[in-house]
């Protein structure tokens, strides 16, 4: 029964003396560095088809050689009227 209680003094003490070790070490660790949160993009504008007036993302329309604003090719390509 006394070599049960010696050991387990024991272990606690050398659980104690690694586990502060292990806390000592973190804290000569420089902190990790911060993640970078994925660039958030603000609003885009929104513009309207030339030709049947829907509005969409700048990003999504398709532009003539004029400059004018389409929803599609079929409606870039088509002809006025």
């Amino acid at each position: 029964m006394k070599f049960l209680v010696v050991a387990l003094v024991v272990l606690l003490g050398l659980w104690l003396l690694l586990r502060g070790r292990k806390s000592s070490s973190d804290e000569r660790r420089p902190p990790p560095a911060p993640s970078k949160p994925d660039a958030v993009k603000g609003p885009e504008a929104m513009v309207s088809c030339a030709r049947c007036g829907v509005h969409l993302p700048q990003g999504d329309a398709l532009f003539d050689p004029a400059g004018r604003p389409y929803c599609g090719a079929e409606h870039r390509d088509a002809r006025p009227g």
